[in-house]
């Protein structure tokens, strides 16, 4: 299983930002065949080290994380919608 984590700090963090973005996260499911699992959290600490949504999607393999990156769905329908709102973004990619 391959696991694709994106940390997500956004420009202006208020209820409804964080609120659209995760939603927006959340809504691929089930659109995107090669993404097997998703999960969507939103900080609630709000520490100096904090970012404000985190996204861990589940694949099962790197090629298939790969198709996912430029499927229509995820990048007309997620990240032409939040990119605006993002400040900065991170990732950590890894196999178990």
């Amino acid at each position: 299983m391959f696991t694709h984590v994106v940390l997500f700090k956004l420009k202006e963090n208020t209820r409804e930002n964080v609120d659209f973005v995760a939603n927006t996260l959340k809504a691929m499911e089930g659109k995107i065949p090669k993404l097997k699992g998703l999960e969507v959290g939103i900080d609630e600490l709000h520490t100096e080290r904090s970012f404000d949504v985190c996204l861990i999607t589940r694949f099962d393999s790197v090629d298939d994380m790969n198709e996912y990156q430029i499927h229509p769905y995820h990048v007309n329908e997620v990240l032409g919608k939040i990119k605006p709102y993002i400040e900065v973004s991170k990732v950590a990619d890894y196999t178990k």
